[in-house]
């Protein structure tokens, strides 16, 4: 039996209704520019340095894991979005699949990553104080810089404001230009002359030991410059044919982006003049790390266009982020996390108008309490980590409901997902202990708001459907706090009474006992044949 009344007549008609007015004019390379570019923003600019001075040149195992593990995340997403294909999926899958406290408290983290596109807006202002001093000033933009950040904002949100075929052609010419200065940059600094030698010299290959390859992949930037890979499946509801070339947009995408993140690693890490070693590499230090390293080496013309990217890159991710922050929005109206006027689909152009307008807000208020860019970004990758973990969690219990039934579905499923799947919920639960204790005594709370606010938004509620729900919901409240307990007792930034490696295979373990139970919560949840917004399960 349904666990909860059935909704009013026309709230499904309604959101089918917004729904067949997205425009389907997306085809795979629209898809796999707007993957890579989501994923080549204000990263590369960085994160070569960090890891450089967090692993040595051991940091290029950590792009190969991180390209490795996100592709694992990636197929289970895909799955989804081939079989399941909806504008702003990665927010309306966990709905479907765990009821509405986990659609609650995912929905409220995708609402608060928008912060990730307001971080690359607040990186502009930081390179652009290189050509208008006064927009950044000691880690923060200045009262001049936010209303410069402002209506960069609003134009963002007005290039993306009439159609999505506009959209996708912009998009297109920024990933060209994303694509030719890395790959510019990367032959002009080895024609420079390079070191022999740079990847077994000062301290061997890897100077701070190999457990430095994990704290590379959040101390380094390297999980935020790799994040964004899902980008296609949010738009899967808006491709020519997304059982296709969603699948291949997002694993392209991922493979392009690693592939140029580990060229740049290596022309860093032979580029680097041996006088500026003296102290290994931990002593490497650039404010601007390829734009000063082209100095160093006397490219002065390089170093201008890195300037001129340095603005570029991270506005061509913030344009899709804006795009991208639009879709969950409008998922998060049919999720009932906000009200449906936020739904409405512009007829015309195919746009969610209202919800680019409510993240325009949002982009801009975010950056009056943080106002860095690291600031930001710190909080960020948590969030995007647990979208990652409950769509596993999803494609498990749909694939698990389909067994019960005697249902055998063949298009758009993944081979091995079965077994992909609690790999990649495991790895999302690591990236986010790896990230620190630093980050994770700020992001993790602010994620469980997300529980208090389902409680608020379900109070007239039945109670015994609410038990049901909270029944079926409770392992993503009992996996943030597990992980937060870990984080302060173990090593990567906490109290360091659970030593490593112990402490990462205790995190292992807790993340693969709450999968298992998350399964069984989900199976039994889709087994009711309502989901919690009322809506049929597909």
């Amino acid at each position: 039996m349904p666990h909860e009344q059935p909704p009013q007549p026309a709230a499904v008609p309604s959101a089918l209704t917004e729904e067949r007015r997205l425009k389907k004019d997306l085809g795979f390379w629209g898809l796999t520019s707007i993957g890579f570019s989501n994923i080549l923003g204000s990263g590369w600019l960085f994160a070569a340095m960090y890891a450089a001075q967090t692993a040595g040149p051991a940091a290029l195992l950590s792009w190969i894991g991180a390209g490795a593990l996100c592709a694992l995340v990636a197929l289970v997403m895909v799955e989804l979005g081939a079989t399941r294909p909806e504008g702003g999926g990665t927010v309306r899958w966990p709905l479907y699949a765990s009821g509405r406290l986990v659609g609650t408290v995912v929905g409220w983290s995708v609402l608060l990553s928008v912060g990730g596109t307001a971080a690359e807006i607040s990186a502009i202002m930081q390179y652009a104080a290189h050509y208008v001093p006064g927009l950044y000033d000691s880690g923060r933009i200045t009262g001049s810089g936010l209303a410069v950040a402002s209506g960069l904002s609003v134009l963002l949100t007005a290039l993306n404001w009439f159609a999505v075929r506009m959209f996708a052609r912009l998009n297109n010419l920024v990933t060209l230009f994303k694509i030719a200065v890395p790959v510019i940059t990367v032959i002009a600094l080895f024609l420079s002359g390079t070191h022999a030698g740079r990847l077994t010299d000062h301290g061997g290959f890897a100077p701070y030991g190999y457990a430095a390859c994990l704290t590379a992949l959040a101390g380094g930037g390297i999980v935020y410059s790799v994040n964004g890979f899902q980008a296609p499946l949010d738009f899967s509801g808006e491709a020519r044919n997304p059982r296709r070339t969603v699948p291949a947009a997002v694993l392209t995408g991922i493979g392009l982006a690693v592939l140029v993140y580990l060229v740049l690693q290596l022309a860093f890490l032979y580029t680097v003049p041996d006088s500026l070693l003296g102290h290994g590499w931990r002593g490497v230090n650039f404010e601007s790390p390829f734009g000063q390293l082209a100095l160093v080496v006397n490219l002065h013309w390089l170093a201008t266009l890195l300037y001129a990217d340095a603005v570029v890159s991270p506005g061509g991710s913030a344009y899709v982020g804006v795009a991208i922050d639009a879709r969950h929005t409008y998922a998060l109206s049919k999720n009932g996390l906000l009200p449906r006027f936020f739904m409405r689909i512009d007829p015309r152009s195919g746009m969610a108008r209202r919800a680019l307008v409510l993240n325009l807000v949002v982009i801009v208020l975010f950056m009056l309490p943080f106002g860095g860019w690291q600031e930001i970004v710190s909080v960020m990758g948590d969030m995007y980590l647990l979208i990652y973990a409950s769509s596993a969690v999803a494609a498990a219990a749909f694939r698990a409901h389909d067994r019960e039934r005697g249902v055998h579905r063949t298009e758009g499923r993944v081979p091995g997902v079965r077994w992909i799947a609690p790999v990649s919920f495991v790895v999302a639960g690591e990236f986010v202990y790896w990230s620190g204790w630093h980050q994770l005594r700020l992001a993790l709370p602010l994620i469980l708001i997300g529980v208090p606010l389902y409680l608020f938004l379900r109070r007239d509620e039945q109670s015994r459907a609410r038990r049901e729900e909270l029944r079926n919901g409770a392992w993503i409240v009992v996996l943030l706090l597990a992980l937060t307990l870990l984080s302060w007792l173990g090593s990567f930034g906490g109290s360091g009474r659970l030593p490593a490696p112990y402490d990462s295979v205790a995190v292992g373990a807790v993340a693969l006992a709450v999968f298992a139970w998350a399964v069984r919560s989900g199976a039994a949840h889709l087994r009711s044949g309502v989901t919690s917004s009322g809506a049929v399960t597909p």
